[in-house]
């Protein structure tokens, strides 16, 4: 996963989220927006603690309930245990995930076009039944991995 925005751009737009959160952007936030944008891939609290040893763990899971909160940071877990940190979304680019429930392996997954029409359709189907007018969507598929079995 790359992301579309310069560190410049990202910035910005980490800033403008934070500051409509009534929160700073502080130096342990930027550390941790900084990891995951540098990681690609979505990252645990323990990834962050051996790559960030400045950053206390209690103040690195503060941080990243309050980034979850400003839509900074997207969280992704199949089991508690497993919950693995990301950018959101629409600071990088859109995929999918297969989350382990053995392992806690999470793995990004970029659609085809064809696959993302079809579930894009399905959303749009799901929604109009309720009323619903949805804005975006996230699939995240629950099993075991090839090393799992």
């Amino acid at each position: 996963m790359q992301a579309l925005t310069s560190d410049d751009t990202l910035r910005e737009l980490v800033e403008a989220r934070l500051r409509r959160a009534d929160l700073r952007y502080t130096s342990g936030r930027r550390a941790i927006v900084e990891m995951l944008a540098s990681a690609g891939h979505p990252v645990s609290i323990s990834d962050i603690a051996a790559e960030l040893p400045d950053v206390p763990r209690s103040s690195a899971y503060r941080h990243l309930v309050d980034l979850q909160g400003a839509r900074v940071v997207r969280r992704i877990a199949a089991e508690d245990e497993f919950a693995r940190f990301e950018l959101a979304e629409d600071l990088t680019e859109h995929h999918h995930h297969l989350l382990c429930v053995t392992c806690g392996g999470v793995i990004d997954v970029t659609p085809t076009p064809a696959f993302e029409r079809v579930v894009a359709k399905m959303v749009q189907e799901l929604a109009a039944q309720r009323g619903f007018r949805p804005t975006a969507h996230v699939l995240d598929v629950i099993g075991h991995c090839a090393s799992c079995g």
